[in-house]
């Protein structure tokens, strides 16, 4: 009982700090998404152009199985666009709670259109959030709404990110585990499981994130004695998990929920790859290997990590076992999907956007 008199008590401030940021929005305070200078622009077509450069080999071996695709089983692929399409539709779902609308459609319009744009533009994900924030603000959102909900999806999504590959250490450290893609499954859905359960802690509870951070801020400290002290970051991490918990509410576990399974249905979709390709590797690596891509795909030097994800995939699922030729087709299915079919959605995003609101 005492549990539950702490989370609502944490819920209730954070009601209380949601409506001080969207006070702060509306009066201005807050700056919206607003379009880059030309020379930013500039700037990051530049890094963007030299860091293709630097990963082009990779990237044109991996594009180059195209050729291959007809050695992948219709079963297969219709597999990963139907996993793909279950971790789209729990984005959504996550958007829409964070937002407050019980519609989906203009959460369905806009991330699509803001997606795409945010896998084409330099500097993308910036710039698809400003597109997603003008299109939900078009549709009827509150502007404090749309600001304090989509930060909170992408706070959470990204945090996410950040603790999967923590709790894939324990699986390396096992070790000896048969090269079975029944087991990365099996592997996949427990830390899959572990992490939902420890995000939960973390939000619900103060002491284990202050631990966290107070940990975090130790190590560095210790590692870069030269450089002024982190201070502080305990409080700092308190405080973005006030921020998420103030817009999300009571509903909390369902977004949690959604956040993980974006996740986990994007794993299942590498499995379905590497199924496809007839590959039986190392289901811890798999397991790392996905990891590593997603958090390749975090470089904000090209969009979506283009050429990074796709060198360090293939890379990684070469050291989980997977022999070379089928490491690049598997990257390439899975990269198919996951980035390059949703460049095209975002033209149905703009559409149905047009239809329904007049323009985006």
């Amino acid at each position: 009982m005492a549990g539950h008199e702490r989370i609502g008590d944490r819920l209730e401030r954070a009601v209380e700090l949601r409506a001080d940021v969207e006070h702060e929005i509306e009066r201005g305070q807050v700056e919206e998404p607003a379009g880059r200078s030309l020379r930013r622009t500039l700037i990051w077509l530049t890094i963007t152009g030299i860091s293709l450069y630097l990963v082009a080999p990779s990237l044109l071996e991996v594009l180059g199985s195209w050729e291959d695709i007809d050695r992948l089983a219709p079963a297969w692929l219709a597999g990963m666009a139907l996993l793909q399409g279950a971790s789209l539709a729990c984005l959504w779902e996550l958007q829409r709670l964070s937002i407050h609308t019980r519609e989906w459609y203009p959460v369905i319009a806009s991330q699509l259109a803001g997606n795409a744009l945010a896998r084409v533009a330099p500097g993308g994900g910036a710039v698809g959030a400003a597109l997603q924030y003008k299109m939900l603000v078009q549709a009827g959102i509150e502007r404090a709404r749309a600001v304090a909900g989509l930060t909170a999806a992408n706070l959470l999504t990204f945090g996410v990110v950040l603790a999967l590959p923590v709790l894939t250490i324990p699986t390396l450290i096992r070790g000896g585990v048969d090269a079975s893609l029944v087991e990365a499954t099996v592997l996949g859905l427990v830390v899959f499981g572990a992490l939902f359960a420890v995000s939960a802690v973390l939000l619900a509870f103060d002491a284990p994130l202050a631990w966290v951070g107070m940990t975090i801020q130790r190590v560095r400290n210790r590692l870069r004695r030269r450089s002024p002290p982190l201070v502080g970051l305990a409080d700092r991490l308190l405080l973005e998990r006030d921020r998420i918990l103030a817009t999300l509410g009571p509903r909390w576990k369902r977004a949690l929920a959604a956040t993980v399974g974006r996740w986990a249905f994007d794993y299942g979709t590498l499995l379905a790859a590497l199924a496809a390709v007839g590959s039986t590797p190392r289901p811890a690596l798999v397991l790392l290997a996905f990891c590593a891509a997603q958090v390749l795909a975090q470089i904000p030097v090209t969009p979506g990590g283009l050429g990074f994800v796709e060198a360090g995939l293939t890379a990684t699922l070469a050291l989980a076992g997977v022999g070379a030729g089928a490491a690049v087709l598997a990257t390439f299915a899975y990269r198919l999907f996951q980035y390059w079919l949703p460049l095209p959605l975002g033209l149905v995003g703009v559409t149905m956007q047009r239809r329904r609101y007049g323009g985006a």
